[in-house]
């Protein structure tokens, strides 16, 4: 199917995860006005029904849906199948959920939840569905990271903050080893027609670390709730990687505000990229994975 100029991504098939509400929604939303098929996740069916229902509303075209709790590894592998089975084609992953816990908790797998939400459901999802997305290359795996991995390190002797926790220490980490995965998917993705980049949103006003916030969201952030960006704007910068012509052979870059940027120097460690692939790949039980 032809593009036309007003409507870009006609003919493409986009997966959004975490797309009931925030950054998630509105990504899918304008997505889905640029005529892309759409393909949302989300842990509630009643949210992700509604979710489904605006995005038809947008769009105008068809809309897939898939629930399921992501920081669940059984759950991640049945939407995979799900989606592959629904999906015959996926020309971009939006690798988007994600969230904040103040105190540590465990999932179904007895991991941190916030390391296997944040990191180890992407890593898995992008794994299980990127055969497909090489059969239908071109095609683009865009991960939302955040500006808190500049101040992220990755402790291999404690990734789940068994010895020691805290809950924005846990938030840096996971969205530092976002990036490591972007650059080492990109070193692994080269000679394909398959891109991974990585982004920073922006501050943006959603219902971000409601379900657990520590201080800083319980004080500051409705201070500051008026300064931030809206939705729509936060999710610029997705949509830029999941869609501009221009960005079709860009990889293993960090963007902010549509443009590429300097990320942490712990992200560029080649060799802590490397070990975190090959430690979530046993965490995942992920075999043939490089």
């Amino acid at each position: 199917m032809e593009q036309s100029q007003g409507r870009p991504m006609q003919g493409k098939t986009v997966l959004v995860t975490g797309a009931t509400g925030g950054i998630g929604l509105a990504t899918a939303q304008k997505l889905a006005a640029m005529g892309a098929r759409l393909a949302v996740t989300g842990r509630r069916p009643d949210r992700a029904e509604a979710a489904a229902e605006e995005l038809r509303k947008e769009g105008g075209g068809q809309v897939d849906v898939f629930t399921g709790d992501l920081s669940s590894q059984a759950e991640v592998r049945r939407l995979a199948g799900e989606i592959l089975t629904a999906l015959p084609r996926i020309n971009v992953l939006v690798n988007n959920v994600g969230g904040y816990w103040n105190t540590r908790h465990d999932t179904a797998d007895g991991l941190e939840h916030t390391f296997a939400l944040n990191h180890l459901a992407p890593f898995l999802l992008t794994n299980l569905l990127l055969e497909r997305l090489r059969e239908s290359s071109p095609a683009r795996v865009v991960t939302v990271s955040s500006n808190a991995h500049t101040s992220g390190r990755i402790d291999f002797d404690d990734l789940q903050g068994e010895n020691s926790y805290s809950g924005a220490r846990a938030y840096s980490q996971s969205k530092l080893a976002n990036v490591l995965f972007t650059y080492e998917l990109a070193r692994l993705l080269q000679g394909s027609r398959v891109t991974a980049n990585a982004l920073h949103p922006g501050i943006v006003r959603t219902s971000f670390a409601t379900e657990d916030p520590g201080a800083v969201q319980r004080v500051f952030v409705p201070l500051l709730r008026p300064l931030m960006q809206r939705a729509g704007t936060g999710a610029a910068t997705s949509v830029r990687l999941a869609s501009a012509s221009e960005l079709e052979t860009a990889s293993g870059a960090y963007f902010s505000r549509g443009k590429p940027r300097r990320s942490s120097k712990r992200s560029y460690d080649r060799a802590a990229a490397a070990h975190l692939w090959e430690v979530s790949a046993a965490l995942t039980r992920l075999k043939g994975s490089r």
